[in-house]
């Protein structure tokens, strides 16, 4: 008994260790961040920017375009990461990831039918419309996928890796075809936003993605123990009373939503989903109870230098955050795929 309560307790202590070095990372990069760019600001006018002492010029370049800009950039790598590790869970497939499995392609392209037929038209909130386009994006792409992955009544990994990568790629076709007929200036913001940019640089889209991610994360820490019993498959699962298909359709859900909103705001920044669950199960175990929070750190963590990097590396140029996270995740994806 003293032994159990010995190694609960060392358990303990361990894993609030790795998440306090976690949080001095996070910490380390949103630092880093509020003094990248072209104009650069002292850490002694950042501090006295954020206590309201010094207004101006560094008030405008830190509240009005930083600011949201980093809110936006760890809400979307929180939510991608989160999307990534259910999905992973209930697929049992460690090489799901919303991108690579047509996730976001769907609500890529629902965004595009909203940008080229009805943004600007529709008078009540657009911005905000833009999260609930690309859930129905995303949804259908994964009814798709997982109905397309199903043999004989069960849901196959490989299968779904397959369909996955084959629904992505003809969705994104569709999305090339609709940007031709765009207009001009349609057609400049969809590029850009098709290659994975933090373009929502202001507090309008903090609040758009904002509002899901605080709703779905918390569900998604919650269900953490489901995810853990569908993981170790479907009769263990059934074994202890869980409905295997009702929590897999809660699930998808979440990691939908999840996905969809980030995809809104942010465009479609591949590799994140994959990444940031392999990192927080090397470094706290597949645990989903905190692989979950911490794979939403290291998320947003992974999103945060990304997009720094690709705003710093070129400058005055910016490298879309996308292009960033690609150049990081393909790699680490091949060296998964050879290991499989």
């Amino acid at each position: 008994m003293k032994t159990d309560i010995r190694l609960k307790r060392n358990y303990t202590k361990t894993i609030t260790s790795k998440f306090l070095l976690l949080a001095i990372c996070f910490v380390a990069a949103v630092l880093i961040s509020l003094n990248s760019g072209l104009i650069r600001l002292t850490p002694v006018e950042v501090i006295q920017t954020l206590l309201g002492i010094e207004s101006g010029p560094s008030s405008i370049v830190l509240v009005d375009i930083r600011l949201p800009r980093i809110t936006v950039a760890i809400l979307v790598g929180m939510g991608f990461a989160v999307t990534g590790a259910i999905m992973q869970g209930v697929s049992q497939n460690g090489l799901a990831d919303p991108g690579i499995l047509g996730i976001n392609a769907g609500a890529g392209l629902a965004v595009v039918v909203y940008i080229a037929y009805f943004y600007g038209k529709i008078q009540f909130a657009p911005v905000y419309m833009l999260p609930i386009a690309a859930f129905v994006g995303a949804a259908a792409a994964a009814l798709l996928v997982f109905t397309l992955a199903y043999k004989d009544g069960k849901l196959l990994p490989v299968r779904l890796l397959l369909v996955g990568i084959a629904a992505g790629a003809g969705i994104s076709a569709g999305m090339l075809f609709l940007t031709y007929r765009m207009n001009a200036y349609n057609y400049d913001f969809v590029k850009i936003w098709l290659s994975g940019s933090i373009w929502g640089t202001n507090w309008k889209y903090v609040l758009a993605v904002l509002v899901w991610i605080v709703v779905l994360l918390p569900v998604a820490v919650y269900k953490s123990h489901r995810i853990n019993l569908l993981f170790m498959g479907e009769e263990i699962a059934q074994g202890v009373g869980v409905s295997v298909q009702r929590e897999r359709i809660v699930l998808m859900a979440i990691a939908v939503g999840l996905a969809g909103s980030c995809v809104a705001v942010a465009g479609s920044i591949g590799f994140v989903g994959l990444i940031a669950p392999h990192l927080a199960i090397q470094i706290l175990g597949r645990d989903y109870k905190v692989m979950l929070p911490a794979s939403a750190m290291i998320g947003a963590i992974l999103v945060l230098l990304s997009d720094t990097i690709g705003r710093v590396i070129a400058q005055p140029v910016e490298i879309p955050v996308g292009i960033v996270t690609a150049g990081i995740g393909a790699p680490y994806f091949l060296y998964l795929l050879t290991r499989r």
